[in-house]
């Protein structure tokens, strides 16, 4: 099957504009030795933009032939682009808000990463240095900017979701752009797209200039092109850093209904708060849906009370269809984490007093053998098991959509997730609810589970 495609040079826009000689020799360098693959991969994701595709794997081969290099020139630098997706372009011209996450691809993924990984600085081993990668990843974008007041809610929920779903996201968003609110999401389509969508139109009645920030890594992008509704689009080097990205400059939290990559934020949240060093802590969150998915909240919060016990349900609120109740929710929640933050003296536009522990911050990788010796056991801390949970979703997330991760199952069969008894049951339910809502993959497509639930 063919595609349409679009051959074109482009200019820097929205980052990257001015650039020193040496800056430019370096990011040839690097651009053409080993992040060159990484950096094609995203820069095809970020152009797939308005495409229906949730499949890594099979968005690399469709565009097999898409190219992307770096020319040097004397004010800077230009890319020469082969084969990028028509979709991206308006008589011939690509579209703005695609041009800036074309160049904030460039900007994280060539220079900022390779500044981040070969610095000793900011070596993983411990976690106060893998917050100060994530502060620099977040700087550097410009995305700390000196901040009076605390308005950032961090939207998260599934791409692949109902109309009804969809658009009550969009509700939400617009009541909390009414209320002076900001938006981040995970930057795709979904329940990423509606809440940036609706505030959008409530910060331009309110002459609001509002932040619409996308975080992503290169695992996910290719299954969840940004939406160019998002104005700061940053890519961390993979999901635990994006994951502390997201608690670290949120104010407050709404989660709509999603599939495994909703529950692995979920339990990512709720692991990070259940430490007791994060005890009183504010931090508001919400899960809000319409009439509909009244049931699916019931499910995970079941869940939740199954595995992670009654602590854990207390840390959030459940708001079915109440749109402007939610906003309320939050914009009083947000409050108070601002008169906390102004007692203890700490950052509006950075969290340094959140507490995040290094099993939320080394990265997972989903093998076979990794999926079977996960801890899924019921004598340990709840933190402790929250990571536990949060790494196997993880792991199903990189099955169903990760180029990586479909190759994987393609190879060896569905990964093998083992555990007590107490525990397997209530999640073997809740991803088969998942299977049966359509919430795995884009409505339509057939769904061939990655894993299988051993009790």
């Amino acid at each position: 099957m063919s595609h349409d495609v679009v051959d074109t040079q482009v200019s820097p826009s929205g980052t990257l504009e001015v650039l020193s000689r040496a800056e430019v020799a370096s990011l040839l360098d690097r651009s053409q030795g080993g992040l060159h693959a990484l950096f094609r991969n995203c820069a095809l994701a970020v152009l797939n933009c308005g495409n229906e595709l949730d499949d890594g794997k099979e968005l690399l081969e469709r565009y097999e032939s898409f190219a992307i290099r770096l020319l040097r020139r004397e004010r800077g630098i230009k890319l020469d682009i082969q084969g990028a997706p028509a979709s991206a372009f308006v008589d011939g011209k690509m579209i703005a808000g695609i041009r800036e996450h074309l160049f904030a691809v460039l900007r994280d993924v060539v220079y900022v990463w390779d500044e981040i990984r070969g610095n000793p600085r900011f070596d993983a081993a411990t976690p106060e240095a893998v917050t100060d990668a994530v502060f620099h990843i977040l700087r550097n974008a410009g995305i700390l900017k000196p901040m009076e007041d605390t308005n950032l809610v961090v939207c998260w929920g599934g791409h692949s979701i109902s109309r009804e779903e969809y658009d009550y996201s969009k509700y939400v968003g617009y009541e909390l752009g009414l209320r002076g609110l900001d938006i981040c999401t995970g930057c795709g389509p979904g329940a990423m797209k509606g809440p940036m969508k609706g505030a959008a139109i409530a910060h331009a009645k309110q002459r609001i200039g509002g932040r619409y920030l996308g975080f992503s890594e290169p695992g996910i992008i290719a299954s969840e092109s940004p939406n160019p509704i998002v104005n700061a689009l940053v890519i961390f080097p993979d999901i635990e850093k994006r994951l502390e990205a997201f608690v670290r400059v949120g104010h407050g939290i709404v989660v709509f209904p999603g599939g495994v990559g909703t529950a692995e934020e979920i339990l990512y949240l709720l692991g990070i708060l259940l430490h007791p060093d994060n005890a009183g802590l504010p931090l508001p969150v919400v899960f809000s849906g319409p009439r509909s998915a009244a049931g699916y909240f019931e499910r995970i919060d079941r869940f939740i009370g199954e595995t992670l016990g009654s602590a854990a349900q207390r840390l959030y609120k459940i708001v079915i269809d109440d749109a402007p109740g939610v906003a309320r929710e939050l914009k009083s929640g947000v409050q108070t984490v601002r008169d906390f933050r102004k007692s203890r003296h700490d950052a509006y536009n950075f969290n340094w007093l959140l507490h995040v522990d290094g099993e939320f911050q080394q990265p997972f990788r989903p093998t076979h053998e990794a999926m079977r010796g996960l801890d899924l056991h019921r004598n340990q801390p709840g933190h402790r098991l929250a990571a536990a949970l949060r790494r196997a979703f993880s792991g199903i997330v990189a099955g169903n959509v990760k180029a990586d991760g479909i190759r994987e199952i393609e190879r060896h069969g569905p990964f093998e997730i083992h555990g007590d008894a107490a525990i397997m049951q209530p999640l073997d339910e809740l991803l088969a609810s998942f299977v049966v809502q359509q919430r795995m993959k884009l409505p339509g497509k057939e769904y061939n589970p990655c894993y299988r639930v051993v009790r």
